[in-house]
């Protein structure tokens, strides 16, 4: 195994170590007294990291051959499992989106996580294929099949995840060489698009609001963000220490998922939120190495489709909890709890790893 390689693999396996710790911390005072047992969270993550990492080091290890060949069938997948959450009694309902599917044990799926990851599988796909070879019709159905799936995401609603999608999309549209003419023309109709969008849903207008002056509402619309911004100064420079921050006593909403930041800030202080966002750092700043050295052009756009959205998923969470941007319920990669972020994460980083092992083989054949 390389050496870049296993440094990535080891800050995959601290965050997601420190994110068991971060679940247990933020969710036991919550989990006693909803559930009556303080571990429940913190157990579940246990399986789903586990769950996770099995896939991580499997497709580690597979054929890239497969990987490529993957993008198809875990987009239909996506897509498929995403139709189901419109079906009455099947889609499962929470904070006004229906978002999830129902699994055995206790468990919920959320379809948007595997589209995130599968979208950047399908693109490379259709970005590797020679453009005269498309037909006639070959470009607005591949368009539709992207898009109409994305655009689904508003009718559960997740405006969150259709808001990665698109960032993803664009970024990757941008790097492939789409013409000028396409990116301005689709600038102008996304910026009205967004603002109507936003701005004609009344919960959504009330958070880009609490956004702009959160102590306008601080009993209502902008609760969450004055909660979180406490939490963070109440940590300091070096914290209160881990399991001693008050933020996650019922004053701070979705402590243990979307504002897990705001108890780390508190329990950790300044160094330790540094520190995390320097680990995040690392694995983006090695996973965009490793696009830009990639031949091929399914396997560049595979490996920056992955790495953008995992860096777009981590900017908004750290945006939403510094008041940088409007409040969105989307969790931080590996800390927040959440099974379907954490399995889905693996997965995504299984890819890259994957795409590393066939850097590496090719190298040592070349020798």
């Amino acid at each position: 195994m390389h050496t870049k390689e296993k440094n990535l693999l080891l800050m995959l396996f601290v965050l997601i170590t420190f994110g068991l710790i971060q679940v247990y911390s933020s969710s036991y005072i919550f989990a006693i007294d909803k559930y009556g047992d303080g571990l429940l969270f913190f157990k579940k993550q246990l399986v789903f990291a586990f769950v996770g990492l099995t896939i991580l080091v499997t497709l580690m290890k597979v054929p890239h051959r497969w990987v490529a060949d993957w993008g198809w069938l875990l987009w239909a997948m996506a897509v498929v499992s995403l139709g189901l959450t419109f079906i009455p009694g099947v889609g499962v309902k929470a904070g006004g989106a229906t978002r999830w599917l129902q699994l055995p044990l206790g468990f919920r799926y959320e379809p948007c996580e595997l589209m995130k990851v599968s979208l950047p599988l399908i693109l490379a796909k259709y970005a590797a294929q020679p453009s005269d070879h498309w037909g006639r019709w070959t470009l607005p159905l591949r368009a539709l099949t992207v898009l109409v799936p994305i655009g689904a995401l508003l009718l559960q609603p997740d405006f969150g995840s259709f808001t990665i999608c698109m960032m993803v999309l664009a970024t990757i549209l941008f790097a492939v060489g789409l013409p000028w003419r396409y990116i301005i023309v689709s600038t102008v109709v996304a910026i009205p698009s967004f603002y109507f969008l936003v701005m004609n849903v009344p919960y959504r207008k009330a958070r880009v609001l609490a956004f702009l002056d959160p102590f306008k509402n601080p009993e209502s619309s902008g609760f969450q963000l004055i909660q979180s911004m406490l939490s963070f100064h109440s940590g300091g420079l070096l914290g209160v220490g881990i399991g001693d921050g008050q933020g996650k006593l019922f004053f701070l909403p979705a402590a243990h998922t979307d504002f897990t930041l705001a108890v780390l800030g508190e329990e950790l202080g300044f160094v330790g939120f540094v520190l995390i966002l320097l680990g995040y750092g690392f694995l983006v700043w090695r996973s965009f190495q490793l696009s830009f050295s990639l031949k091929s052009i399914q396997q560049q756009v595979m490996a920056l489709g992955l790495t953008v959205t995992f860096a777009y998923s981590v900017f908004v969470n750290v945006g939403v909890t510094l008041g940088l941007l409007p409040t969105k319920g989307l969790t931080l990669p590996f800390l927040s709890y959440g099974g379907s972020s954490l399995v889905i994460n693996c997965l995504l980083f299984g890819l890259l790893l994957n795409l590393f092992n066939q850097k590496n083989a090719k190298r040592k054949r070349s020798y």
